[in-house]
């Protein structure tokens, strides 16, 4: 597959992110304003359990069929039928279990609030291979019209809710709308269809592959949200909000460029799945630049945190800023994990990818279970060394499979980190010159912009030389054409 094209689909995907992201941002944002911290709280619980539940439809069978060299009509199909089974059980077990799920966090309005958010799963059922279709014929341009209408449709019927006081049923509103004109969006832009087909045979040889990605993601999932349900038994549903909260602003950014490389890298890596070299080269790639992208983004929120969240979102949310600044510095590492477990599963490893998801989660539910009683906070300061040595444990493998070990891959990104370091270390005296909150911001940005550019010619770095070859000549070619027009 030629660079234009991978560069092309990473660019749509890109563009879709940042708009949906975008959008999600500012709606949340006045959300944030029009409720309070507890209502955030409640339907973050809710959340939890679907997504766990979501692990069962969006992992696995789709990335089988996205990994699988000649998938046909008899493939998709199969799993299309097999999902929406699958989706339609999850929902009746997430209706009956509603009230214990209540009872257990003694919140009595959590149940119907269950009941009509797990709709969410059956739309997921009709969604999921329409996605994996798209991705595996590098099709992301209609991914990027079907998440913003979804968006933009359900941000629009959130705030009227919001406004009307409807409280927690503007942020239950806004979430199904979304992934229903998202669906309806994709089914109607996507040329594949089901057909009248299926295959037992199929599903197992799917399913043989598949089934290992599943429990590996439902593993991480499951890891990933558990802290916000001991938050929300152990501590407040303002305890909750907060951390969940903190996440906002680093998942605005790490969304927006880390799932666009791993969507596309994935299909990419896994059509040239026997040319090691190749895979190596593409995941060295995939870790450099897209740490140039994100490190610099990820130390200058730490930095800019408390004027941001002042600003944005008003003091009754200063609180989170003491967990943004660690999910920043772990979100700063999250290209090595991407990169190096992306190229495990296109080799077709989904062994070793399943045996690298339990030592991470052993590992990390030991951390868990130690800070867990001393507060949120150190909950929070687990997830930075869980991090650290999940990047160790991920590029572990590729040390043989790609000869691509961790110290070489540290030794690619340090360059990038260190120059992020050196601009946080420039911006971070403004916050001291008590400016108001959005000179200083609109100071420490450009500030921050320039010196990590500055640095990046200085320094002649990699990555940077590699994005100016790839931006400069689209850029040159724009501006010829309006010259000409002109």
């Amino acid at each position: 597959m030629n660079n234009k094209k991978v560069i092309t689909n990473f660019l749509w995907r890109f563009a879709e992110r940042c708009g949906a992201q975008l959008v999600t941002f500012i709606v949340s944002v006045v959300l944030a304003r029009l409720l309070d911290p507890e209502v955030y709280g409640t339907i973050a619980l809710v959340t939890v359990f679907i997504t766990i539940l979501n692990v069962f439809i969006d992992s696995g069978m789709a990335n089988a069929l996205i990994q699988k060299k000649d998938a046909d009509d008899l493939d998709f199909s199969t799993v299309f039928y097999f999902n929406i089974t699958v989706c339609n059980l999850l929902y009746l077990f997430m209706f009956l279990v509603a009230p214990a799920i209540a009872d257990f966090y003694k919140i009595p309005s959590l149940s119907p609030v269950i009941r009509v958010l797990s709709l969410t799963l059956v739309i997921s059922g009709v969604k999921n291979v329409q996605q994996a279709y798209v991705s595996r014929t590098m099709q992301f341009k209609r991914f990027f019209f079907s998440t913003l209408g979804g968006t933009v449709g359900a941000a629009i019927v959130g705030i009227i809710m919001a406004y009307m006081g409807m409280g927690i049923w503007a942020l239950v509103a806004q979430q199904i709308i979304n992934i229903a004109v998202d669906t309806f969006v994709l089914w109607i832009t996507v040329r594949w269809r089901p057909k009248k087909m299926f295959s037992f045979d199929r599903l197992r040889e799917l399913f043989s592959y598949g089934w290992k990605l599943l429990i590996s993601s439902l593993l991480n999932t499951v890891y990933n949200n558990v802290r916000q349900l001991i938050i929300g038994k152990l501590y407040s549903s303002s305890d909750l909000a907060f951390f969940n909260r903190a996440k906002q602003f680093p998942n605005l950014i790490i969304t927006n460029v880390n799932t666009s490389i791993d969507s596309v890298l994935l299909p990419v890596m896994s059509k040239e799945q026997d040319d090691n070299v190749r895979v190596k080269n593409m995941t060295r790639r995939a870790i450099t630049v897209s740490t140039y992208i994100i490190s610099p983004m990820m130390i200058g929120l730490s930095v800019c945190a408390s004027p941001l969240v002042s600003l944005i979102l008003t003091d009754k949310w200063l609180d989170c800023v003491p967990f943004m600044r660690i999910v920043c510095i772990t979100c700063l590492f999250y290209p090595i994990h991407t990169a190096n477990l992306n190229a495990i599963k296109a080799m077709g490893r989904s062994d070793l990818y399943l045996f690298l998801e339990i030592v991470k989660k052993f590992v990390g539910t030991i951390l868990l279970i130690t800070t867990m009683w001393y507060g949120v906070y150190a909950m929070a300061c687990s997830l930075l060394a869980e991090s650290v040595i999940a990047q160790i444990i991920n590029a572990w493998p590729n040390r043989k499979l790609l000869n691509y070990g961790y110290l070489e891959q540290l030794k690619d990104i340090l360059p990038n980190i260190m120059l992020s370091v050196f601009m946080g270390v420039c911006i971070y005296p403004m916050s001291f010159l008590h400016f108001p909150l959005f000179l200083t911001l609109c100071i420490q940005v450009s500030g921050g912009a320039v010196v990590y550019i500055a640095g990046s010619i200085l320094f002649q770095m990699e990555a940077f030389q590699y994005l100016y070859s790839i931006v400069y000549p689209v850029i040159h070619k724009i501006v010829k054409k309006r010259t000409m027009k002109g």
